[in-house]
């Protein structure tokens, strides 16, 4: 089975702690400290591998997870560093937090290695301590915690162009012989259980990449007939071809059967229907001509509406080219960008979620900000880069700092403290 969904739970690596030990030399009886810090845990990233066109590697195993920093040693060794881990994907994964819905990363277009859970920083050994009032500092950093977290990876195919139609219209064939793709092909409805993707090359024109979307039925968008598991595949797409049976050997009205698919495109995404379309009236064979009233009545209904109908044999390849010229003609009309998926929530946040803290004024008039989630924040957060600047400042508002200090009374100019960190407040 196409596995074109898992959910996974991902963790990266805990920072080794810091190492509390002291200098034990000969002649030398009251040694400074020595304690090394730990190394930094390892990151979980994500890869896009070009061989890979389905997540099955994910479906069988639940949990992935980066190892630990090792502690720091005496005379001042740092712990070795954690081990990545980093996991495979085909392009055109989207990631997800399982828990908001929110788009993490979308490995697709440039995106070809992202670090999603970054390993904890190694904790700082005793030797950081030192002051000229405490010589024999007994106390060295932790690492910084591990963070797990539950994610979504949903495959949503590259493609130019999408193929669709009801089962049995004969995409799989059509497939098969405008490319290099070679679909399970069958006299029966549901054959192809997995998008198929095929490149197609003309003679004189760069190729493009066309994929065949299993059967769309009525219900799809809500999951009925397998539907809801493919449509997905159609977002990327840049122009759609509607397959139908021109011969109407099952009996079936192909008029019908296009406005049902386009109210199931338009169900799971509006934006679909302003795709360019065209229109393949399949088994042209069976007509032994160009027409017929099924053929006569599809360009009465769609031509008007800009949607051309190409008559089409994909068993004997009659029509096919002008088709595909046509393809070709609307997709340079459309931009060259991927659809992509921006980036909604960032996975280091929620590390800091639920945490306490505490604001304080100390006797100098000083406001102090303390707790679990300030060390953990500073202890993730690079201040002297522009980025981890804005990020410190984000921080403080989504997680009401900023409305808590302004609640305690502080004004411009204030002092504030966190860990170490001492800055002037300034609304």
């Amino acid at each position: 089975m196409f596995a074109d969904r898992a959910k996974i739970i991902i963790k990266s690596g805990k920072g080794g702690d810091g190492h509390v030990s002291f200098r034990r030399e000969k002649f030398v009886p009251n040694g400074g400290p020595n304690g090394g810090d730990g190394g930094k845990g390892g990151d979980v990233i994500f890869e896009v591998d070009e061989g890979m066109n389905t997540l099955t590697d994910y479906r069988h195993r639940r949990k992935f997870a980066a190892t630990a920093g090792e502690e720091g040693g005496k005379d001042n060794c740092h712990g070795k560093n954690g081990e990545d881990i980093v996991l495979k994907v085909p392009e055109g994964t989207v990631i997800y937090d399982a828990e908001s819905g929110k788009v993490i990363a979308d490995m697709s277009g440039n995106n070809r290695r992202q670090i999603i859970l970054p390993g904890g920083k190694g904790g700082l050994g005793n030797q950081h301590f030192a002051t000229s009032t405490m010589q024999a500092p007994k106390y060295a950093k932790p690492g910084e915690d591990a963070i797990e977290i539950e994610v979504l990876l949903e495959l949503k195919v590259i493609a130019d162009v999408g193929l669709v139609g009801y089962p049995n219209v004969g995409k799989s064939t059509f497939l098969s012989r405008v490319s290099n793709a070679q679909p399970k092909i069958g006299n029966y409805h549901f054959t192809t259980l997995s998008p198929n993707l095929g490149v197609v090359d003309l003679d004189d024109i760069n190729g493009f990449v066309i994929a065949d979307i299993p059967g769309l039925i009525e219900g799809a968008s809500e999951g009925i007939g397998l539907g809801h598991e493919f449509l997905r595949h159609i977002e990327r797409t840049k122009v759609i071809i509607h397959m139908v049976d021109g011969a109407s050997v099952e009996g079936r009205d192909p008029i019908e059967d296009i406005k049902t698919i386009s109210k199931e495109l338009e169900a799971y995404d509006p934006a679909l229907l302003n795709k360019p379309q065209v229109i393949a009236a399949n088994k042209l064979d069976v007509l032994g001509g160009q027409t017929n009233d099924v053929i006569e009545a599809l360009k009465a209904e769609f031509e008007p509406k800009g949607i051309k109908v190409f008559p089409i044999s994909a068993v004997a390849g009659m029509g096919i080219k002008e088709l595909l010229y046509e393809v070709k003609n609307l997709l340079e009309q459309c931009p060259d960008e991927i659809t992509t998926y921006e980036a909604e929530f960032d996975p280091t946040i929620r590390a800091f979620e639920d945490e306490p803290y505490t604001v304080e004024i100390n006797d100098e008039g000083d406001y102090v900000v303390e707790g679990p989630r300030i060390e953990k924040m500073l202890g993730y957060t690079n201040l002297e880069s522009e980025k981890g600047f804005l990020f410190f400042q984000n921080f403080l508002k989504e997680q009401g700092i900023l409305k808590e200090l302004e609640a305690r009374g502080i004004q411009d100019g204030d002092t504030v403290r966190m860990y170490g960190l001492c800055f002037d407040y300034y609304k």
